[in-house]
């Protein structure tokens, strides 16, 4: 685990708005990206996410430029994910401002995406991000988690567990984990998930989905996550980035 736990605010972005829901489903509004971004790194977050969760080439520009922006702003580390396909893709964000870039369906698509990226521009740029959920219907997993796509609306069938394990082997830097069934229900973290996950990965773990109040987030570093990433609380004022550190403080664990 890291010397110091991490606190990402993350921006979903949607042609050039942060917006928000529940499950990804009834979008509301949240903000201009750049203004909000520069308000968490005031309140001291250590990174920021930034997923467009349309992901369309349409919107690739308007990404390219919040990026942009923000890193004129911003002086700590941000994630960029949402659509990206290609090594290529992943040079012009880094070109733009981004630190580490997040891949998802694409690499459930092709999973020698990883290992491609990963040896071009190191795995510490490389975030695998994990949109996962219990298992639904007729298909199985060992684990009894399985992965999703278009905001868990799409069974994969693959087994979550042995996904991470396998992004691991070809070269993720990181996993993004979020829970669909926590996902903006504010109902705390999906703690079984992150254990699981953490007993088959040695690299870090962001625990995503389901942060409602501070007491939310230590349970999380307890669990296994080295960094804890929150939207909405974040984005209507329910809770600032030095509410949550000082609660990690209280439950003995050092941030920054």
């Amino acid at each position: 685990m890291s010397l110091a736990v991490r606190v990402i605010p993350c921006l979903d972005v949607d042609a050039g708005r942060v917006v928000k829901g529940v499950h990804f489903e009834n979008l509301k509004d949240a903000g201009d990206p750049v203004e909000l971004a520069a308000e968490y790194y005031r309140q001291g977050a250590d990174e920021l996410t930034f997923l467009d969760v349309t992901a369309s080439s349409s919107h690739r520009q308007t990404m390219v430029d919040v990026v942009s922006r923000t890193a004129e702003q911003v002086f700590i580390p941000m994630t960029v994910g949402g659509g990206v396909r290609t090594p290529e893709d992943v040079d012009s964000l880094l070109r733009c401002g981004a630190d580490k870039v997040g891949v998802n369906t694409a690499a459930i698509n092709d999973p020698t995406l990883i290992s491609r990226v990963a040896e071009r521009f190191g795995n510490q740029v490389l975030v695998l991000s994990v949109d996962a959920r219990r298992e639904r219907g007729e298909r199985h997993t060992q684990s009894g988690f399985e992965v999703t796509t278009m905001g868990g609306r799409k069974s994969t069938g693959i087994d979550a567990i042995w996904w991470v394990k396998r992004a691991q082997e070809l070269g993720a830097g990181e996993i993004l984990l979020n829970s669909m069934d926590a996902d903006g229900t504010q109902s705390g973290f999906d703690l079984e998930m992150i254990r699981a996950v953490r007993r088959e990965v040695n690299i870090p773990i962001i625990a995503s989905g389901g942060a409602g109040k501070v007491e939310d987030f230590p349970p999380a570093i307890a669990a296994g996550a080295d960094a804890v990433l929150a939207a909405s609380v974040f984005h209507y004022g329910r809770m600032t980035i030095a509410d949550v550190k000082a609660e990690l403080r209280r439950a003995g664990y050092a941030v920054r």
